[in-house]
């Protein structure tokens, strides 16, 4: 009974320091999004999840390079939106252009780093409730 009792713990726990490192990336997430002006290409914080993904292009996003500057590549963030109405379903938008990487100041381009690892850690979040929602609908036909 107590392994029972202390495996329940440990999930207590993994659940519980996710949800409270989620909260903390939200407050951080919506910092960066004003630091970085965001705010001109994007009306309000929340849109950015009506977004399919937002890339970078520039500087490397893998975690054995991370922010690695690409020489002769632009520094920019560009959003896909999808529309499955239109003739072209998906479309990339700029929401910052900053130059060419290996001419931007390195603090202001870890925070653009910063924001798109952020940025994918909260939209991983919604797409595993989104899921977690259609396998709800199953409910319990599989026993």
């Amino acid at each position: 009974m107590s392994s029972a009792l202390d495996r329940l713990k440990d999930l207590t726990n993994k659940i519980s320091s996710y949800e409270t490192a989620r909260k903390e990336n939200l407050r951080l997430l919506e910092k960066l999004f004003d630091d970085l002006a965001m705010g001109q290409k994007v009306d309000k914080f929340n849109d950015i999840f009506l977004f399919k993904a937002i890339n970078l292009s520039g500087a490397s996003l893998q975690k054995e390079n991370l922010g690695e500057v690409k020489e002769g590549k632009y520094l920019q963030i560009l959003a896909i939106s999808y529309d499955k109405e239109a003739t072209k379903k998906s479309k990339n938008i700029s929401l910052g252009y900053y130059g060419r990487a290996e001419n931007v100041d390195t603090d202001f381009k870890n925070m653009v780093v910063e924001f798109i690892i952020r940025y994918r850690f909260e939209k991983s979040f919604m797409t595993l409730e989104h899921y977690h929602g259609m396998i709800g609908t199953f409910g319990k036909k599989s026993e």
